[in-house]
């Protein structure tokens, strides 16, 4: 296998959305966590730009599938739009600036419905805490769909198995389910096989 090929092995694809105001760093937030540096040339993003990689996530390799939204209020039918189908956002406001710390409530009410809330203070300018945004999202993420709460066989679930192998593997729930329509199979045949029995052969299995 090449190595191109190699880097491209994952076990989960995750949709995730870069929310908040125009100003706030998104988009160095997100060229650090990929490029490993700072963006010095940074210009207010136009509509959505995109980026991916690769991480570890409890033994598990997960590609985080980044769109990167504008902030302007312009574009907020745009950024909208790719709510739809999204596994978790990162909200980013700039904490030297109380405006963009007020307008959290206007985008919490669109992300919300994406994921729990949590908190976590990051640097794009020395990297501090930017990779650890990203994985504890989705490490947040995996652990539900190991619980079975997310199944990311779901549509729109902003989920995708990234091996087609992986895609026979069920969760608890759906192998649990699986179990007992299994045993439903089984316990039917028993009891078609026990009436096709003669009266004879029936006694004498009770009695044995």
């Amino acid at each position: 296998m090449s190595q191109s090929a190699m880097s491209e092995t994952y076990d989960f694809l995750f949709k995730f959305l870069v929310i908040g105001n125009a100003g706030t760093g998104k988009s160095c937030l997100l060229h650090q966590f990929i490029e490993k540096k700072f963006k010095d040339d940074s210009n207010h993003t136009i509509g959505v730009e995109f980026g991916s990689k690769i991480v570890n996530v409890g033994g598990k390799y997960v590609k985080l599938q980044i769109w990167d939204t504008a902030g302007q209020e312009r574009f907020r039918s745009v950024t909208r739009s790719y709510y739809r189908g999204a596994a978790g956002a990162l909200l980013v406001y700039d904490i030297t600036s109380r405006e963009t710390y007020n307008a959290l409530t206007n985008w919490l009410t669109d992300a919300r419905m994406l994921a729990k809330l949590m908190f976590l203070e990051t640097s794009a300018l020395t990297g501090e805490n930017v990779e650890e945004a990203f994985v504890q999202c989705a490490r947040k993420i995996l652990n539900k769909i190991e619980s079975g709460e997310l199944d990311p066989e779901r549509m729109g679930s902003g989920i995708q198995y990234g091996d087609a192998a992986l895609r026979q593997l069920r969760s608890p729930r759906r192998a649990q389910a699986q179990s007992a329509q299994e045993y439903r199979e089984t316990s039917k045949g028993n009891i078609l096989e026990e009436n096709k029995m003669l009266p004879a052969q029936r006694l004498f299995r009770l009695r044995s």
